[in-house]
């Protein structure tokens, strides 16, 4: 569900900027407070394993369409509201800066849209009160898949109103809101129990993480949770990502379908020019895969050799993105982490 720049009008992305400019110093000021020097790895690994996680994409059966991890409500549940979306924003920033994963100007509305909702209100207004304080196996899983489908809803229903509002691109609200909530709802089912699976397991292995029992956390190390995230990152983004479906997430088979393509082009000149040339100098590893020469790219645009890729795609520039991909996402959450960390105070 990253939004490409073609979608938006330089007003609207402007706006969103300064929407989630607003939330990442309102949750930075939040944590200068209450994040502890034992949370910065976890801040840290945790959003490296949502990198990996993005990567993979699943297919919804008999759509022709696929979608995958959105992450939020994972990172607010084990780190609270606030190191979430400064995670989720560090995860967006890496793939759009290095992979041109989502635009520039659309970033705004990537981080509010994937980090908002699952933070600031599914969390702690669904999943919250659904799970309890002591969750039990069964209030977790219904809480996550709730939780889940609600805030990729809200999400999907954010592209539509952004996109629409831009009046840029050929797609109306009712056809465009007709088919991405649909195929949202799926996506946003099969996100929940992917969340609910893994939040069940961390919970069973070290319940301190969740809810009233973090408090206690200080008392058990948490390097065997770091280990294991880390661990498991460098496995999905560097091996399980081959297994990524090919097919059209929500957003583009949702645009193609009205449109009749997956993706739009932007205005060739002004901010969008401007912004495009800029991600095209950052982006060294375009679509999570080494560079095409120019001379093999077709009139999409897109490399000849990534649109006839087989399944799995045993791909070395996939590897290497992911873990590469996952480093840079786990350096730019620590660092954040680490200069907002709270500091005990010195004893006299």
């Amino acid at each position: 569900m990253h939004m490409a720049d073609a979608l938006l009008s330089p007003a609207v992305g402007g706006t969103m900027w300064a929407a989630s400019a607003g939330l990442l110093a309102y949750s930075s000021s939040r944590l200068k407070t209450t994040l502890d020097d034992n949370r910065v790895p976890l801040m840290g690994v945790l959003a490296a394993f949502v990198f990996a996680a993005q990567m993979i994409n699943f297919s919804i059966p008999g759509t022709g369409s696929s979608g995958h991890l959105g992450g939020g409500l994972i990172l607010a549940v084990l780190l609270g509201p606030h190191a979430a979306f400064l995670s989720i924003a560090s995860v967006l920033a890496v793939q759009a800066l290095f992979f041109a994963d989502g635009g520039l100007l659309a970033l705004g509305c990537n981080i509010f849209n994937l980090g908002f909702f699952p933070c600031f209100l599914c969390y702690p207004f669904i999943f919250k009160p659904l799970a309890g304080e002591a969750p039990s196996r069964g209030r977790l899983m219904t809480a996550s898949v709730i939780a889940a489908v609600v805030g990729l809803q809200m999400g999907a229903f954010g592209v539509v109103l952004e996109t629409v509002a831009s009046g840029i691109s050929e797609l109306p609200f009712n056809s465009f809101v007709l088919l991405m909530q649909p195929i949202h709802l799926a996506i946003g089912l099969v996100e929940g129990v992917v969340t609910a699976a893994l939040l069940v397991f961390l919970h069973k292995a070290r319940p301190e993480l969740f809810g009233a029992a973090q408090q206690n956390a200080k008392t058990r190390s948490l390097r065997p949770v770091i280990v294991g995230l880390a661990l498991a990152a460098m496995v999905v983004g560097g091996g399980l990502s081959w297994f990524a479906a090919g097919d059209p997430d929500g957003l583009e088979w949702s645009m193609a379908k009205v449109s009749g393509k997956e993706e739009l082009e932007a205005p060739e000149h002004g901010i969008h020019s401007t912004l495009g040339s800029l991600q095209k100098s950052f982006a060294f590893l375009p679509d999570y895969n080494f560079k095409e020469p120019e001379a093999t790219a077709t009139d999409s645009g897109k490399p000849e050799a990534q649109q006839t890729e087989s399944w799995p795609n045993v791909s070395a520039g996939t590897s290497i993105s992911g873990l590469l991909g996952g480093f840079m996402t786990l350096c730019l959450a620590g660092l954040v982490a680490l200069l907002l960390r709270r500091r005990a105070p010195s004893k006299a």
